[in-house]
């Protein structure tokens, strides 16, 4: 069978249809980035970046239009204003592009996981390979600078155990035991990826326009410390080091390189891709305590996403997904 002669199905257009959305998002930030960054190895990484998707956008607007769909709309040239005052240091950009690498590879692999056609396969198997390398691009750069976070350290153990007690899952009242690697994993993901969007709130909220968006943002900054300081404690308890903040990353500038469309935009992003996080953190947690705060963050999540939604389509900024046709109304219409 020739699958490229495929219709392509309501789960391939919906992978294509958010690859655009958050790309163009993302690529508006990439391109800010770039204008300021002072360091040529740094800024070269964000070159490669922003070419790469501009080569990924226009596969994607032509699978649209092979298909009949219109393109989305996206984010352009009219959400950015280049010119302003410098708002990041060329060490946060660095950062940033290594996490939203971290994001890409996700949703790379989870599109390709859901496509069936061949061409759209190869799109997303060339999509996932350079994420790759942006991962690789940017954790050399990191340690090379000697600024990457790495995570805790154990010492060697003489030899595998069972677990012997029922104690093993119980995080409270002392008598727990100390976290295990399969858990820390995710704890330390979440650290890093909570402080980046506190850091992104606070510096959106000094930039932002509506007095709306900035007050959103100061919840989000504060939902983001909360988590920080949840997570933090925990590893605290067992002495382990937590990942350094990045506020003092961010300048006093109060000039917004952004439409308040982006910035809310991009916000709403993180707090959605980090369910995906935190479920993967409580799937894998064996005490209770973790299970407690990963449950109470993703309840925390989804409350601010509820106060994004209502706030983005207040303001008519989000765009609509492709729907399924509605019988009903179809019917009526004979």
């Amino acid at each position: 069978m020739d699958t490229e002669k495929l219709k392509l199905t309501s789960s391939e257009i919906g992978s294509l249809w958010a690859e655009y959305i958050n790309g163009t998002a993302t690529d508006l930030i990439n391109r800010y980035m770039y204008s300021i960054i002072e360091d040529e190895a740094i800024k070269a990484v964000f070159y490669d970046a922003i070419q790469t998707f501009e080569k990924q956008k226009k596969q994607i607007k032509t699978f649209f239009e092979n298909e009949g769909f219109p393109v989305p709309i996206g984010f352009n040239e009219d959400d950015l204003y280049l010119g302003k005052k410098r708002l990041f240091t060329d060490e946060f950009c660095l950062n940033y592009l290594h996490i939203m690498s971290l994001h890409g590879l996700l949703g790379h692999s989870t599109a390709l996981g859901i496509s069936v056609r061949k061409d759209l396969r190869e799109f997303y198997d060339t999509c996932d390979n350079d994420a790759k390398k942006m991962y690789h691009q940017t954790i050399e750069l990191l340690l090379e600078k000697g600024i990457f976070q790495r995570d805790p350290l154990f010492y060697a153990y003489e030899r595998p155990e069972y677990i012997s007690s029922k104690d093993f899952k119980d995080g409270y009242f002392g008598k727990g035991r100390t976290l295990a690697a399969t858990e820390i994993i995710s704890i330390s993901l979440n650290l890093k990826k909570s402080i980046l969007t506190k850091t992104l709130s606070i510096s959106f909220s000094q930039v932002a326009g509506s007095k709306e968006v900035r007050k959103f943002l100061t919840r989000s900054e504060n939902t983001a410390d909360e988590q920080i300081k949840a997570f933090a404690k925990i590893m605290q308890a067992d002495n382990l080091p937590v990942p350094k903040s990045l506020e003092t990353e961010v300048s006093p500038s109060t000039e917004s390189p952004f439409s308040d469309k982006l910035l809310l935009y991009h916000m709403g992003f993180l707090f959605q891709a980090a369910q995906n996080y935190h479920g993967a953190g409580l799937a894998s947690s064996m005490r209770t305590d973790l299970v407690t705060t990963y449950e109470s963050t993703i309840l925390q999540n989804l409350l601010i996403t509820k106060n994004w939604f209502d706030l983005m389509v207040e303001n008519k900024w989000l765009e609509q997904p492709p729907l399924a046709p509605n019988r009903n109304e179809i019917a009526k219409q004979k």
